[in-house]
């Protein structure tokens, strides 16, 4: 496959990760996310990580430098790396623009990104990180109660799913998204009506988005993603 222009840098540009990389953060990023590895934890050895998922050190070092950017783990010289991603939020966002983000904005900016974000992630997106969104999917099937895990799983296929569309400036603006999703108004949305039946009704439509995404039809993944916004849209009018 040629090389896309974003994967040419200028001095001064940070460059866009590439394939075996991207392969690294996703895994580390789900298992953190799912809390295989747990807040506060210490991750593994660059060379253990090295061995298990089958990379050079390097590619982890690049892989762990760019979740530290995220703010998923804190890498402490002579001491390791440390998981510091909150599965729980306790409300407080990241970024002070997430933090001044309401309800309703937040509602509108999805409304803008995701769409196209499903459009892009099924042109772009590589057979691995399909199989690594199946990953996070078998993980959402699997939660039965707990809607604070669901949000979480929820979160992360999001997640990946802007970093299948191979846009930086993307998932850089998506990530603040996220951010303003972890805000207590949303965790609290979710404690009142995520009961099982509607955790339920919510792994169906995910499971179509996935199918939809894997066959790479954007009409019908787009379709679910817009079912999706309009059902988080009327939780919220609920609130009001």
């Amino acid at each position: 496959m040629p090389n896309s222009p974003l994967s040419s840098t200028q001095p001064g540009q940070s460059s866009l990760p590439g394939a075996t990389v991207k392969y690294v953060i996703e895994t580390l990023s789900t298992r953190i996310v799912t809390q295989e590895y747990a807040t506060e934890e210490r991750l593994p050895s660059e060379r253990q990580l090295a061995q298990e998922l089958g990379v050079a050190r390097n590619t982890v070092r690049e892989a762990l430098d760019q979740l530290e950017t995220r703010g998923m783990i804190r890498r402490r010289a002579g001491a390791g790396s440390f998981v510091t991603y909150n599965p729980d939020g306790n409300g407080a966002a990241l970024s002070p623009v997430a933090s001044e983000t309401g309800p309703l904005q937040l509602q509108v900016m999805r409304g803008i990104l995701e769409p196209e974000m499903v459009r892009l992630a099924i042109v772009n997106m590589s057979p691995r990180q399909i199989e690594a969104l199946s990953t996070v999917l078998s993980r959402m099937e699997g939660v039965q109660a707990d809607a604070s895990a669901f949000m979480r799983l929820e979160e992360e296929f999001h997640r990946l799913i802007a970093e299948g569309t191979g846009n930086p400036l993307l998932v850089a603006c998506y990530n603040l998204v996220l951010d303003a999703r972890r805000q207590a108004f949303r965790s609290a949305m979710y404690r009142r009506h995520m009961t099982p039946a509607r955790i339920e009704i919510y792994q169906r439509g995910y499971n179509g988005l996935f199918n939809a995404i894997a066959a790479r039809d954007i009409e019908e993944a787009s379709e679910f993603m817009k079912l999706a916004l309009i059902e988080d849209q009327r939780l919220l009018l609920q609130e009001d």
